[in-house]
């Protein structure tokens, strides 16, 4: 038998269900206006900028930003016809291919990140206390840490 979410629960999960609505919409509105990038853009130039050598198998893109690798094919496909991005093939495994940060993906991501900083501390870190932040990491860990399997 299904039990059923009280009025406090649900209250709680449709406001969270809200905040991960309108959050992302308002950074990426945020991010357009500043720069060329769209959240997806940004997305992955960040992780392209967390490695050293700006380069990713794209596989493991995929797998880091939780995206099928056709989606991740497609979305590649837009940002290297806008130089941001460019693809190689993977010497050691003829199927694979790696993906790699430009020049222009460096300078866009490079322009773009201190508005997007400055956002995300607009809308989220500088409206809660250093407790309400700590708290929130560790209920981020723990929820994130369940959906990977990694907590009971």
């Amino acid at each position: 038998m299904t039990e059923w979410l009280d009025d406090r629960q649900q209250r709680i999960w449709r406001a969270w269900l809200k905040l991960n609505r309108e959050l992302p919409t308002a950074l990426g509105r945020e991010l357009q206006a500043g720069s060329d990038l769209s959240m997806a853009d940004f997305e992955v130039l960040v992780n392209l900028t967390d490695v050293p050598e700006g380069r990713l198998r794209i596989s493991e893109l995929a797998s880091s930003m939780n995206w099928e690798r056709s989606r991740v094919s497609h979305h590649l496909k837009r940002m290297t016809a806008r130089g941001l991005v460019d693809r190689a093939g993977c010497p050691d495994d003829g199927r694979g291919s790696f993906v790699g940060i430009t020049r222009a993906g460096r300078d866009a991501i490079e322009q773009a990140a201190p508005d997007h900083v400055e956002a995300v501390r607009r809308l989220v870190i500088d409206v809660l206390s250093e407790e309400e932040l700590e708290t929130l990491g560790r209920l981020t860990d723990k929820l994130l840490g369940r959906l990977s399997g990694a907590t009971p």
